[in-house]
């Protein structure tokens, strides 16, 4: 039944390809400008006539760059219609200046991202007390008089209800157990004020603010501090909206509103406010309560702010505890800044007045209080930082340098002042710090190290050094100045803490010489009594720094103490993890192939830790990363011309990093590239030398295929590897990888995991069994096997694989072979390998190979009909219908329809495609005129006679 149509594949090339004009470059060039010929209409209106048309003609250049290019910009747009506005601009520059102040940047750090680190380091495991607000069940007997005093003295009375004994102290308990307290009531003081009881949350926020008066657990100050500002923080947002709502014209209480937009009621309700604040007898309540509130004196004066920060600044002076006094401070300084940051006056005012008190940090009532609490000096005055630190930094924000100079001469005036410069250099610009270096580090030696640890103001400064460059006269001499007092730390944390910051600083404006001398000295104080367990984030905080700054790595592996400071990872997690952070540097930074031995050697001890740290419980992503990082570096590794080293590197690889997978495939793929890079410089002639080479690369890889677990990863690679052999006239191994792809078919499973999802895996099969028959086209018949015993081999593999029942892919592999083997049929193939003669050759034309050919062409085509005859039933007719369409457009494009069998045979699959009613009209009208069309070509006119037998059926 079966005739193959003679193809002439060359022919049909050529006949496809567009056809050749002549171009002449003068006159055309696909980058010049196109002339486009712009015809303008222009209308002429004439009163009591019909309007008249003029059209102009004019040739231009349309280019899109050039219009963007002419000189202007919608920013120089803008500007030339603002430019009749200019002296009302000028005029504006004053205002916009102050507004602009008013507007705290996002270039300063809010009190918000200091929080959490200040409930973190501020702890205690001491017992804690708290005050808890119970309400009040006194009833109140009305008394005659007048309605508004009786309302004032209700008020007053219910503010003094607090201090007779409404409260309710409980002892012992725990942080969390406090933590808990306060955050219970935070909500009973949103809940109060929802239930419309003003005067209850009023005392909830006195209550909590009397809790900043006590330092009984000093150590847990700040972060009681945090935890009592936050309700403060509450109750002063709560009580400004609701004196904003007050106002009757609601949109015209924008940021910039003044006293003269709010209402009478709104002022009355806000001053009751600040006349209930004043009422409170203690001074540490009334100055918070009354701070937290800042923002409503905006309702009521225009310069009330500026005047109620001068009073609390003046209020704080009255407060005896050094401590709590700063806190104070802080937290006035801190809703300065939110309301209004441009009032210098009172931050610096606040700062100067703390100078004055500072030596109050050594006098004996604060002796004798750490004295009762077990407290050392050095960690009493480190709980100052956040706060002196906040002031500095609201200080610092956009201020002269003048002012910053100011500020460190009146620091060095102080007697013992660690405290305050390491403040100073926290709050300041790193670039002011920097440039003063030398002045801080003589500071720095004049410091009592009782007081606070010199180490710390050397942390600190290193901290600033790594964001700004010094003079670079004076680099080397503070690097010498630093490292004395780090090297001279005893406690192991100490000195891996300062000597972590400073790290970087080295790396940065120092050569290798000087970073090996730092990283033997961590070496030589973290080793003993194996220190460097408690140090672990330190010591890859410095690995890290230094493969940020050595990004050649031939210099970073050329530090001799290196690879001896990873030795000090011994917990396997961190120690994959510093590996993982070079590796990614390596593959990140390496521009060049490199075969650089000390680079080699290095890495490959690196990716071999990787590897080994890969067991049964490692999670399947966290071996696909470390895959990628290994594979990354094989990728860079090249010995040039020098193959036999490279094959021997891949050997080694394949020794190191046979648990992952991913890497083996890899090392496959590059044994494979190998090869076709020794087949280029060969030019395809390989010498004795050169083919045992490619065969050992060929070797290779039928060794390591089998070691891999997925099916489908070994089917390509054995398809894959096929290919490269055969290209390389390995006709043997070859056959060898052919071969194993076949017998590993009946193997594949018929559900796949792909991205984690269970799937069939016949459309994946039906893929690669297509690659494959594309190559076996090329593949010659070995002569002691018979003829295409390869094909023949695959189709019984074929035959005997279970498919899925609702699935046609089996057909589809049969119509790929049929027309693999219309193509073997033919006198010359459609492509070859060089210098391997393919069964054209071989064979040329015999009678026995071509009579094989039509013997599997029948036995292909037996198999698709009777599986459309399996598909008659009413669910499958339309899979029948598609089926039978798309044979036919096989047999159109593959067969001889001259012979009457398969002529008569298309027109049968031509009417059952539209027997149902389930044709693809479209698809069967475009194949219908290609017939007409290809009638009238030579050779095909039998199409003629083929076109009037095909009827199109409607829908209908």
């Amino acid at each position: 039944m079966w005739h193959s149509r003679f193809r002439n594949y060359g022919a049909e090339l050529d006949s496809c390809r567009p056809e050749r004009v002549a171009v002449d470059y003068g006159d055309y060039h696909p980058l010049k400008l196109i002339t486009v010929t712009d015809s303008k209409t222009k209308k002429v209106g004439r009163k009591g006539s019909t309007s008249s048309t003029s059209s102009s003609s004019s040739s231009s250049v349309a280019d899109p760059l050039s219009t963007v290019l002419d000189g202007t910009d919608p920013l120089s747009m803008f500007a030339a219609t603002a430019e009749p506005i200019t002296t009302a601009t000028h005029m504006d520059n004053g205002k916009k200046k102050r507004d602009k102040e008013d507007v705290v940047g996002s270039d300063f750090q809010p009190w918000s991202s200091k929080r959490s680190e200040i409930l973190a380091r501020y702890t205690t495991t001491e017992k804690l007390s708290i005050n808890l607000f119970m309400g009040s069940d006194k009833g109140k007997a009305s008394t005659p008089g007048s309605a508004v005093s009786e309302k004032v003295r209700t008020r007053l009375e219910e503010l003094d209800d607090l201090e007779e004994g409404s409260q309710k102290e409980l002892l012992n308990l725990t942080q969390q157990d406090y933590v808990n307290r306060i955050e219970e009531l935070n909500q009973s003081l949103k809940d109060s004020w929802a239930a419309d009881q003003k005067v209850k949350a009023l005392k909830i926020v006195i209550q909590c603010s009397k809790l900043l008066s006590d330092t009984a657990v000093i150590q847990f100050y700040p972060s009681k501090f945090v935890l009592i500002t936050d309700i403060l923080d509450t109750f002063g947002k709560l009580v400004y909206e609701r004196i904003s709502s007050m106002c009757a014209e609601r949109s015209t209480l924008a940021d910039s509103f003044t006293p003269e937009n709010v209402n009478d009621t709104a002022k009355e309700t806000c001053l009751n406010w600040f006349f209930k604040i004043a009422s409170i007898r203690e001074l540490v309540p009334r100055f918070y309560v009354e701070a937290a509130i800042l923002k409503c004196n905006k309702f009521l004066a225009t310069g009330g702010i500026a005047e109620c920060l001068r009073r609390l600044t003046s209020m704080i002076r009255g407060i005896g505890d050094p401590l709590v006094a700063v806190y104070a401070r802080a937290y006035l300084c801190r809703v300065g800044m939110a309301v209004a940051p441009h009032l210098k006056e009172s931050l610096n005012k606040n700062f100067f007045d703390f100078l004055l008190t500072f030596k109050q940090v050594h006098g004996d009532t604060v002796q004798n209080l750490l004295v009762v609490q077990c407290v050392e000096i050095p960690l009493y005055l480190t709980l100052y930082s956040p706060a002196i630190d906040w002031i500095l930094q609201c200080i610092a924000y956009r201020a002269p340098e003048a002012l910053l100079t100011e500020m460190m001469e009146r620091c060095k005036k102080l007697g013992n002042n660690a405290l305050l410069l390491n403040s100073v250099m926290s709050a300041f610009s790193a670039e002011f710090i920097a440039t003063r270096s030398m002045d801080f580090i003589a500071m720095i030696k004049e410091c009592d190290e009782a007081g606070f640890p010199k180490h710390l103001l050397f942390r600190s400064l290193g901290l600033n050094l790594a964001l700004a460059d010094p003079p670079e006269t004076d680099r080397l001499q503070i690097l010498n100045e630093a490292w004395k007092v780090i090297t001279k730390l005893k406690n192991p944390l100490d000195y891996i803490n300062c000597a972590e910051v400073w790290v970087e600083y080295t790396c940065r404006h120092f050569t290798k010489r000087e970073v090996n001398t730092i990283l033997a000295d961590i070496i030589k104080h973290m080793t003993p009594d194996r220190a460097f367990e408690d140090a672990y984030p330190q010591l890859k905080s410095v690995i890290e720094k230094v493969i940020t700054h050595f990004q050649d790595f031939a210099v970073l592996f050329s530090v001799e103490k290196f690879l001896p400071f990873l030795d000090m990872f011994q917990k396997e997690t961190v120690r994959v993890e510093v590996c993982k952070c070079i590796m990614e540097a390596f593959i990140r930074n390496q521009q060049e192939l490199t075969k650089d031995p000390v680079i080699l050697n290095a890495l490959l001890h690196v990716c071999k830790t990787m590897h080994d740290s890969v067991n049964a419980l490692t999670l399947e992503d966290e071996k696909r990363m470390l895959a990628i990082l290994i594979n990354g570096f094989i990728k860079m590794v090249s010995f040039g011309r020098d193959f036999e080293q490279q094959l021997s590197f891949y050997v080694e690889a394949r020794s190191m990093f046979c648990n992952l997978e991913p890497v083996l495939i890899q090392l496959i793929h590059s044994v494979n590239q190998l090869a076709m890079e020794t087949r280029k410089v060969m030019k395809g002639n390989h010498s004795r030398k050169t083919a045992a080479f490619v065969r050992a690369c060929v070797a290779f890889c039928f060794i390591t295929i089998p070691s891999l677990t997925s099916i489908f990863a070994r089917l390509n690679l054995y398809l894959h590897s096929g290919q490269v052999a055969l290209a390389n006239q390995c006709l043997s191994q070859a056959d060898a990888f052919f071969k194993a792809a076949v017998s590993l078919v009946p193997e594949v499973p018929k559900t796949i995991n792909v991205d984690g999802k269970m799937r069939s895996s016949d459309s994946f099969l039906l893929e690669f069994l297509s690659n494959f028959f594309s190559t076996l086209l090329i593949v010659p018949d070995h002569p002691e096997q018979g003829v295409l015993f390869l094909v023949r081999g695959l189709l019984n593999v074929i035959e005997d694989y279970t498919w899925e029942d609702n699935s046609d892919d089996k057909i589809r592999i049969y119509t790929n072979v049929l027309h693999l083997l219309s193509a073997m049929s033919q006198e010359s193939y459609p492509y070859h390998v060089d210098k391997v003669d393919s069964n054209d050759n071989l064979y040329g034309g015999d009678t026995k190979f071509l009579s094989e050919i039509t013997r599997l062409c029948e036995t292909v085509i037996g198999q698709i009909l009777d599986h459309l005859k399996t598909l008659g039933k009413d669910e499958t007719l339309k899979r029948q219908s598609l089926l039978a369409l798309s044979f036919f457009n096989s047999i159109l494009a593959h067969g001889d329809l001259r012979n009457n069998k398969l002529n008569q045979l298309s027109v049968n699959l031509w009417n059952l495609a539209q027997k149902h009613g389930y044709a693809d009209t479209k698809t069967m009208v475009r194949t219908l005129e290609y017939i007409k069309k290809q009638s009238k070509r030579p050779g095909m006119t039998h199409f003629n006679e083929l076109a009037p037998r095909l009827p199109l059926q409607s829908r209908t």
